[in-house]
């Protein structure tokens, strides 16, 4: 990539954002709305770099999102209401 970071995109500076996490070899990595601002492509780019690594590298991401197709990604969804946990629930 040759680009300065001003001149990315908003889908290519969030992978870079997740790469850049990822150099230190984390266990996880903590996510605040990782596709906002992101078109359609760009967040299924996003995602599927996120489940790449979570498949191969064993990766845990914990994030916050309000994105129904963040959602629909998660292996385990906990929702939070005024700081206390009203729903914890792994899928299948």
């Amino acid at each position: 990539m040759n680009s300065r970071p001003n001149q990315m995109s908003g889908g290519e500076q969030q992978r870079v954002a997740v790469a850049r996490a990822m150099a230190s070899g984390p266990k996880f990595i903590i996510a605040d709305e990782p596709t906002a601002n992101l078109d359609t492509k760009n967040t299924e780019k996003l995602l599927e770099m996120m489940e790449e690594m979570n498949d191969k590298r064993g990766i845990t991401f914990i994030f916050s999102t309000h994105d129904q197709r963040v959602i629909s990604k998660a292996h385990r969804i906990i929702v939070l209401e005024d700081g206390r946990i009203i729903r914890d629930e792994k899928k299948q």
